[in-house]
């Protein structure tokens, strides 16, 4: 769940500071009185940012989380990382907590300031070499069939010709164009990082425009309580980061009994491309689908990760197993038991 804690009017003002400042490189912040507030601010010594990265090191405790903001390329509006440090030997309420109190603090700083979001567990992980294995291994893009080669050309000429819109297009195929709302991608492509698992991500149309929005993101929550966090009344498309793998994320279609009927056509005809954004565009990879028609039939088992209260038809997607007469499984196709 998420915390419910904000940012303080100290934080904001601490990280405009270092915005506009010339001689700041980042500013921690901790969690007080269900506040987020500033607790430190790192001067910036050297021009190169990782060699800044040193001047962590004696803020950085083995048993206490922080925020990090750190201002990576200062010519640049979105010249910024937050980095949630989280030390294995933390105390569990505060792991929850500061995992819960994320996204808040990104959102409440500005989502498109930030064009990294670092989840670590050790201070090795921040140190110049550190961030060096990092941008070595986020760098590595996984090979393309010849088809996704051909589509990836097709989506960057696109993505070129939109810049500066509020609206991003998102990955087109034929004649299909899902456009994708603020947030989206950058909400899905969090779902990556090791410190987001039980994580649920939702996503939604925004009618008559057909835009795919981000509805929600909340973090820390266990299978069970899934269902009880996706909207009861109109469809959605969710992702959810299995909290007891190493990293499995579910895509979860939902379809209430009471949704409008322009709404289950809209949503029924999207949902192969939402999941095409998102792997392709957001680079997750999508473990299985679950379909039900009202949130509350999902199980902790079926979303407890792999193999727990799957079927899968031919084509790979795992529908929920439909609860008394209110499922809208698909139909068995012939000759299937």
């Amino acid at each position: 769940m998420q915390s419910g804690i904000s940012a303080s009017q100290e934080l904001q003002d601490a990280f405009n500071s270092l915005v506009s400042s010339e001689d700041q490189r980042a500013v921690l912040a901790g969690i007080e009185n269900e506040r987020l507030i500033p607790t430190q601010t790192i001067s910036l010594q050297s021009s190169k940012f990782e060699d800044d990265l040193a001047q962590l090191q004696d803020h950085l405790s083995p048993t206490k989380a922080v925020y990090i903001l750190l201002k990576t390329h200062p010519s640049a509006a979105d010249g910024y990382a937050v980095v949630t440090f989280v030390p294995n030997a933390a105390p569990v309420r505060q792991k929850m907590l500061f995992a819960s109190t994320r996204l808040t603090l990104v959102r409440e700083m500005g989502l498109e300031r930030f064009r990294e979001q670092i989840f670590a567990t050790e201070k090795e992980e921040l140190t110049a070499e550190g961030w060096r294995k990092h941008v070595a291994h986020v760098g590595q893009d996984a090979p393309l069939t010849e088809e996704e080669s051909g589509l990836k050309g097709a989506k960057d000429a696109e993505a070129a010709q939109s810049t500066g819109t509020g609206i991003r297009r998102g990955h087109v195929t034929g004649n299909v164009d899902i456009k994708t709302g603020e947030g989206v991608l950058e909400a899905l492509g969090s779902l990556k990082e090791v410190g987001c698992k039980g994580t649920l991500v939702q996503l939604k149309y925004q009618l008559p425009g057909e835009v795919l929005t981000l509805d929600s993101s909340i973090d820390a929550l266990e299978p069970e309580d899934v269902g009880a966090n996706i909207s009861s009344s109109e469809p959605r498309y969710s992702f959810y980061s299995v909290p007891s793998t190493e990293l499995e994320i579910l895509f979860i279609y939902t379809c209430p009994s009471g949704s409008k009927i322009k709404e289950r056509m809209v949503y029924a005809t999207g949902k192969s491309w939402t999941k095409i954004v998102a792997e392709r565009d957001a680079g997750i990879t999508l473990a299985k689908s679950l379909e039900a028609t009202e949130p509350s039939e999902l199980t902790a088992e079926q979303l407890g990760g792999s193999g727990g209260g799957r079927r899968e038809d031919a084509d790979g997607d795992a529908e929920a197993k439909p609860v008394g007469s209110a499922g809208f499984a698909r139909p068995k196709r012939p000759g299937r038991r």
